[in-house]
Order: C-alpha cells, then sequence, then structure tokens
C-alpha cells in the first residue's frame, strides 16, 4: 500500500509548501482485444488501483519544479513556462511538460509555475501504460489548479498527442482512454477508429484479478510489432481485391473463411485471422459480462491467448508458461497475456478463495521452467484519474 502521508511530507519538504492538493491516475490493463487498435478493431481495457499520484500547488514565480520519488537520483527538474520544448535531459519530466505545452497551446489558461510531486506505484516494467498514467495524471492536476473545463475526451487525446509527438512513440489511444474514461467495476469496449466506448460491468465480488508479470524484458516487442502490423496491412491489401473492406476489423468470422483464400500465404492469414477472430471476441466479451457470464467471459479469454500464441505468434515461452500454469489451477476463470507481447504481463481471474493458491502454484511452476521469478499482483478495477484530496482527508 501506498504511504500517501510519507508522499506529504516529501512534498512539504521539498517545495516548502503546506498548502498542496493530491491527484491520482490509474494504471490500466487489457482485458481482451490484443493487437487489434490498429486492424480498426475493438479493445477491452479497464483502470486499475496502481497509478499514479500527484502531490500539486501553484507558486509565483512561472517556473515549474517536478519531482519524482520513483526517480529521486534525478532531483527536482525545473522548466519555465517560456521554454517548454522536449528536452532529454529532462528524462521523465517530458511527459508532464508535454501535457502543460500543449493545453496552453489549445488556449487553457495555466498562468503560473506550480509544484508537482509524482509517485508512481505501478509495478515497475509491468506494461501497465505508466507513461499515460503520468499524462493524465498531470491534466488533472492541471484541471484542478487552474479551474480548466477540459472535455474528458479532449484531455485524453493531449496525452495521446503527447505521447506521439512530443515524446515520440507511436502509440494509439487505448491507454489514455482506460486511463481518463475508466470506471470502478467496469471494462470499456472501445472502438479505437471512432472512439464510440460502453462501459461493461465486471462483477467480481468473489474473485481477484491476478496480473503475473514476466519480469523479462521486451527485446522483441518494438520490432515484432511493427512486423505484425505491415503482415495484417498486406493481408487487407490482397482482400481489397475481392472485398470493399477499408480494416480487418469489418470483417465477421464467416466472412473471413469465405474470402482467406484470396491472401494466398499462411503466414498472412493466421495474422489476419488472429485480427478477425479477436476482434469478435472482444464484441462477445461485452455482450457475456452484460449478462453477468463470468464463466464465458474467462473462455474468450483463454482463447484470446491461444489466437495470440498460435496465429499471431507474439507470445514467447514466458508469457505461454503462465498462462498455460494458470488454466491448470482451480478456481481460475481465464487467463492470457496482455499487452504487446514477447515478455510483460499475463492476467487471469481467478476466485478469492484460490488465490494464495494459485500465486504459488504458477510461480513455482514459472521458477522451474523460466529460471527465474514471475512477480503477482492483486489488482483492483477502479475509476480514472481524478482528483483525491477529499477522498483521503
Amino acid at each position: 500500500m501506498i504511504n500517501l502521508q510519507k508522499c506529504e511530507n516529501v512534498f512539504k519538504e521539498k517545495f516548502n509548501q503546506g498548502d498542496y492538493r493530491i491527484f491520482f491516475s490509474p494504471g490500466r490493463i487489457n482485458l481482451i482485444g490484443e493487437h487489434t487498435d490498429y486492424n480498426g478493431g475493438n479493445v477491452f481495457p479497464c483502470a486499475i488501483t496502481f497509478g499514479t499520484y500527484a502531490i500539486a500547488q501553484k507558486n509565483n514565480d512561472g517556473i515549474v519544479r517536478v519531482y519524482s520519488m520513483n526517480f529521486e537520483e534525478k532531483g527536482i527538474i525545473e522548466f519555465s513556462l517560456e521554454d517548454l520544448d522536449y528536452k532529454k535531459n529532462d528524462d521523465w519530466a517530458n511527459y508532464p511538460k508535454g501535457m502543460i505545452r500543449y493545453l496552453i497551446e489549445d488556449g487553457y489558461g495555466i498562468n503560473s509555475g506550480m509544484d508537482i510531486l509524482f509517485y508512481g506505484n505501478i509495478p515497475n516494467g509491468a506494461g501497465l501504460s505508466s507513461s499515460a498514467s503520468i499524462e493524465l495524471a498531470t491534466g488533472v492536476v492541471l484541471e484542478g489548479l487552474f479551474n480548466l473545463e477540459i472535455n474528458r475526451i479532449d484531455l485524453v487525446r493531449v496525452g495521446k498527442r503527447v505521447e506521439n509527438n512530443f515524446i515520440g512513440v507511436n502509440s494509439g489511444i487505448m491507454d489514455q482512454f482506460a486511463i481518463g474514461m475508466g470506471k470502478a467495476s467496469n471494462g470499456i469496449l472501445l472502438d479505437c477508429q471512432t472512439l464510440e466506448y460502453s462501459y461493461a460491468p465486471i462483477k467480481l465480488s468473489n474473485h481477484n484479478i491476478i496480473i503475473m508479470n514476466t519480469n523479462k524484458r521486451r527485446e522483441l516487442a518494438d520490432s515484432k510489432y511493427n512486423e505484425r502490423r505491415s503482415e495484417c496491412e498486406e493481408a487487407l491489401s490482397r482482400l481489397q481485391k475481392e472485398t470493399k473492406i477499408i480494416s480487418l476489423g469489418e470483417l465477421t468470422e464467416e466472412s473471413f473463411e469465405k474470402y482467406k483464400n484470396v491472401i494466398d500465404n499462411d503466414i498472412l492469414i493466421k495474422r489476419a485471422k488472429h485480427a478477425v477472430y479477436e476482434n469478435v471476441r472482444t464484441i462477445k466479451a461485452l455482450k457475456e459480462l452484460k449478462q453477468g457470464n463470468l464463466l464465458a467471459f474467462g473462455k474468450l479469454m483463454n482463447e484470446s491467448h491461444i489466437s495470440l500464441r498460435d496465429d499471431y505468434e507474439v507470445t514467447g515461452k514466458e508469457l505461454d508458461t503462465l498462462a498455460e500454469a494458470a488454466w491448470k489451477q482451480p478456481g481460475v476463470v481465464g487467463a492470457r497475456m496482455t499487452g504487446a507481447g514477447f515478455g510483460g504481463c499475463a492476467i487471469a481471474i481467478v476466485e478469492k478463495e484460490h488465490t494464495d493458491n494459485f500465486i504459488n502454484e504458477v510461480g513455482r511452476i514459472y521458477k522451474e521452467a523460466i529460471g527465474y521469478e514471475a512477480a503477482f499482483y492483486v489488482a483492483n478495477i477502479g475509476d480514472g484519474a481524478r482528483e483525491i484530496t477529499q477522498e483521503v482527508v
């Protein structure tokens, strides 16, 4: 658990300010719908109760001072409202700097300096989107301190612009959307192209969501991500000779099976099959959860992992070991990799009474097979980025 009192004491000590407000921005997991976003499909993420805390207050000198308890060795990083350019030496502080810059450029009245302390309890390197969490934490800090009225989806879009244009990472909008729009006990079905979305209740009174971190660095993720993306683009191009589709996400399972031979390449057929079937699974997931069918949802999670393993080939030994060990444990509803693959995390939905045994057994199997330990975290589905000053008083 986070010790907020310690964070508050560090804020007072670093910035000599006794008056402050407290904000929180979650991390996220994607429950189902992997590698569908850039194929014109749907994703199904949720916000979690791990995330980024920000303690903040205005100051009177036009200087922004930021400090992270996760990077104490970097000390306080300062920059002026008059100079909001990306600077490599500013390291992690470029995330809040980018948010401030773009909101000013969009015409919002940010007219004084500020002091902000950040503390994140998202497990390091777990692929739960700490960068988007910092972006949205900064967004709600600015919203609160300067009484800004920002449409939440506009704020989400600003976070994505920071990631793409200021930091230079070519990622989609899912992370910022889940973090900005999260709702406790709900997943979000999101069409990444249109930003149409709907909430689905996830009733987990007797179950936990377990995040299983492989503790493997994802060296292959970027190169294989680009490779898979281009393979899907090629499959789409070939299908367009016979169909009028704009994206793979427009196909049903039946129409894919009807036209797949047009692709005329076994590897490309497998890649496109995953994109089509995963998108259908994601839409089915919303329907099952709305009807309270958690077991049916778990089955879709398992099918998702198998497709990512066999058709999309982005899992790897570590993620497969976790998922396959999870499937064999008592009380498991479903388990799958989450994120880009080749390392990072898998998730499982497990009955509460079996959680301790699940962690012990899957951990033992993983260490025996891989040679080092996985890390396990019990996550709850929480609300999106917000001010929590009153919640913690």
